[in-house]
């Protein structure tokens, strides 16, 4: 059966653990493993602005041995000029898998739906799973481990990068916290899907609209962007004066409610004076550049766990 990775709790708690064992190791050696040698393409769709989801796939499909064929999806125009259906049917003849940076999850399922080759998440609307498996890396790298530890994310609890905390961070084994006014919660079946997942594995979830409540004593503290890619129209309001964003910034002064040796995430591209501050994300408890490393690593291990080629 072909596996996808779609969303983060398509992996099991083992399978996760296993993918960042083996971007660990890729990390240190990394031409440890070649699955896409021959070369094997693969199809890396953009239907959305791109810089580290481009440069870190590409890279990391070459030296898995195989050749990146990057897409322009404004100019093919999936769904709009044919349907999804059709172009899978299309691509996944001629690729050894596909990687799909997209607007709503449904177009990268009904994807997922028509091809016998895997289908990887490079961010949807409702999802950020391969940034989720970058974040976690970094976590271990720089806190021992996750089980057990604290994670906060303050910001706008309706997006991806909030939905994709709480699942891939309750498998995880941490205890997930999300600050967000009430007006912007995230998605009732994603908590409910994350409680249940922190149930299992000794985490748990939190959301508030308190943001000192969500990062007092926190081992990490995440942030991502107030205007998202298709909300730039909604900048003013999300941005402004009146935003309902402002006490979630990521300062110092929110920082200091956090665990002492807590570390500062963000997913990038950062908004300085906005969503983070300049002294925080070019501070000593950033890992925001180790972050944006683990993205390569972290993908070359998903693409080998999908492709059955874990060494």
């Amino acid at each position: 059966m072909t596996r996808h990775f779609l969303a983060d709790d398509d992996l099991d708690v083992q399978e996760q653990e296993s993918i960042l064992d083996l971007a660990a190791r890729l990390k240190a050696e990394r031409h440890l493993i070649q699955p896409l040698a021959g070369p094997q393409a693969v199809a890396i769709i953009f239907d959305k602005p791109t810089l580290r989801t481009q440069l870190s796939f590409t890279t990391g499909v070459a030296e898995l041995g195989g050749y990146p064929m990057v897409v322009d999806g404004n100019l093919a125009q999936i769904g709009t000029r044919e349907s999804v259906a059709d172009v899978a049917r299309v691509v996944g003849r001629q690729v050894g898998a596909i990687v799909w940076r997209t607007h709503g999850q449904e177009r990268i399922e009904e994807m997922a739906a028509h091809v016998d080759v895997p289908v990887v998440n490079a961010l949807t609307d409702d999802y950020h799973p391969c940034q989720l498996l970058a974040d976690l890396l970094t976590v271990r790298e720089h806190l021992g481990g996750t089980r057990g530890r604290s994670l906060t994310y303050v910001g706008d609890g309706g997006n991806n990068m909030a939905h994709s905390y709480l699942l891939a961070g309750t498998l995880a084994g941490m205890h997930v916290r999300i600050g967000t006014p009430s007006s912007h919660q995230p998605a009732a079946d994603v908590v409910r899907r994350a409680e249940a997942i922190a149930e299992e594995q000794g985490g748990s979830v939190l959301v508030t609209d308190d943001p000192i409540e969500a990062v007092a004593g926190a081992h990490a503290v995440a942030t991502d962007t107030w205007v998202s890619m298709g909300m730039e129209e909604d900048k003013a309001g999300r941005t402004g004066e009146a935003s309902p964003f402002a006490r979630y910034s990521l300062t110092r002064e929110l920082l200091s409610h956090a665990a002492d040796e807590a570390i500062a995430l963000h997913c990038l591209p950062a908004y300085r004076g906005l969503e983070i501050e300049a002294e925080v994300i070019d501070g000593p408890r950033s890992v925001v550049w180790d972050e944006a490393e683990n993205r390569l690593h972290v993908q070359k291990a998903v693409l080998a766990f999908l492709l059955g080629a874990m060494p």
